[in-house]
């Protein structure tokens, strides 16, 4: 899967707004931005996953020591304050990323997509991503980068070989198959018209 989506991550990880974050080329406040979107497609992404732990094909993915949602919610309330629920709402690309992933519930193959897309991605940059807005933005676990730590997996490349191996030892058919790498590339298209959005946005209130 990741040969076949190659491209579309290397898309994704060089997208400008999120180079302008780790130059610190943005205020704290597109960082914030960008946590806030991200808390609605996880809370969509693990309410799906809980419904789906029992599946033979999702199941075989679902690690409640992966949950992006608490540690959201504690960089949330650090960095708009204890209302932030009132202060935060999904852009139009994040409506439509969360209803993509709500959809998947009825496809398990392609909510493996997206869980893969979105967790492998945090496991593999959250660590680089984390020193970058500690630097640029002055912040750190307590306030405002809980999202990029994973304390309860223990040896990240350990991990990421087990997740690996579990996806390859999916029973999956070839169709199934082919719509896991479809999936996979839409994600990282819907996670890029996210970030895109995010990134126009900023730009107009710093011109």
């Amino acid at each position: 899967m990741r040969q076949a989506t190659w491209s579309d991550h290397g898309d994704a990880e060089q997208h400008g707004f999120v180079q302008a974050l780790l130059e610190g080329a943005l205020p704290r406040a597109a960082y914030a931005a960008m946590l806030a979107q991200h808390y609605f497609v996880y809370a969509a992404l693990e309410e799906v996953g809980d419904a789906l732990a029992a599946d033979p094909v999702a199941g075989r993915i679902h690690f409640p020591a992966l949950r992006r949602v608490p540690a959201l919610h504690r960089d949330l309330t650090a960095l708009y304050g204890p209302d932030w629920r009132d202060r935060i709402a999904p852009t139009a690309p994040t409506r439509a990323y969360t209803a993509r992933v709500e959809a998947a519930a009825a496809d398990p193959a392609r909510y493996v997509a997206h869980h893969y897309t979105r967790y492998m991605g945090d496991l593999s940059g959250g660590r680089f991503f984390r020193k970058a807005a500690e630097r640029a933005y002055g912040i750190d676990a307590g306030s405002g980068t809980a999202f990029f730590d994973f304390p309860g997996l223990g040896s990240l490349p350990r991990f990421k070989e087990g997740y690996r191996r579990r996806l390859d030892g999916m029973d999956l058919d070839a169709a199934a198959r082919r719509r896991v790498v479809a999936e996979t590339r839409l994600a990282y298209r819907l996670n890029a018209d996210v970030l895109a959005d995010l990134g126009r946005a900023h730009a107009r209130r710093a011109a």
